[in-house]
């Protein structure tokens, strides 16, 4: 699973996930991708379950971009602990996204195995998602 090697801050407050993505929106990779439509945290562990699904589902074929990291840690406390006694101890990665970033890129294969890969994928995330395909202008 994807994780930072090296922090600078071991914690990180929450932080908001308001307006639209302006970075990482267009398709620079490959030809096919997953864009999505809602703001979430996406954990390590359901990019990897995205990633293995479209893996196995086009087999050799093809090649990969993961367009996202998980680089916010998320802190939990232990179970039934008494309030106070400072922050928890961090326990996953998530990466923040908003709508409109482009999550997965797909090249080297035909849109209806790309389009079903992806299907395959957004059934693995949290939130609403959608395939897009380069158009001719962006070449």
């Amino acid at each position: 699973m994807l994780s930072p090697r090296r922090t600078k801050f071991r914690k990180q407050q929450r932080g908001r996930m308001e307006g639209i993505a302006t970075r990482g929106n267009n398709l620079n990779f490959g030809d096919f991708g997953l864009q999505a439509l809602e703001p979430a945290w996406i954990t390590s562990r359901q990019i990897e379950a995205s990633r293995r699904a479209m893996t196995r589902y086009i087999r050799r074929g093809g090649k990969i971009w993961i367009r996202i990291f998980p680089d916010k840690p998320v802190t939990m406390r232990p179970a039934e602990t008494r309030m106070g006694s400072g922050k928890g101890s961090p326990e996953y990665w998530v990466a923040v996204v908003k709508p409109g970033r482009i999550l997965f890129e797909i090249a080297g294969v035909p849109e209806a195995t790309a389009r079903e890969a992806m299907r395959l994928a957004m059934y693995k995330l949290p939130i609403k998602t959608k395939f897009v395909v380069r158009s001719e202008e962006e070449v």
